[in-house]
């Protein structure tokens, strides 16, 4: 399997940052709150606003960070070929 170049590298290393300090700060704002709480059905609702889900998806977001942490390790490990 082909390692992927810097550019992609540093690209998902980005996109990783942004969606993980998204998905951990999001679930505890009033946006969340106001967006979601339009959901039409009662029992949906009240699952996405459960404390327990907003946290699951905080924790997705802690994944996305490490997960973004160690590709820039590996991408400021990598040496120079020239």
């Amino acid at each position: 399997m082909a390692r992927p170049d810097r550019l992609t590298l540093f690209l998902f290393v980005v996109y990783c940052v942004e969606i993980g300090l998204f998905l951990i700060f999001a679930p505890w704002t009033v946006l969340w709150d106001r967006t979601l709480g339009h959901l039409p059905s009662q029992v949906l609702r009240a699952v996405v606003l459960h404390p327990g889900v907003r946290a699951a998806v905080s924790g997705f977001g802690l994944v996305h960070l490490i997960w973004g942490a160690h590709d820039l390790t590996l991408l400021l490990s990598r040496r120079n070929p020239g």
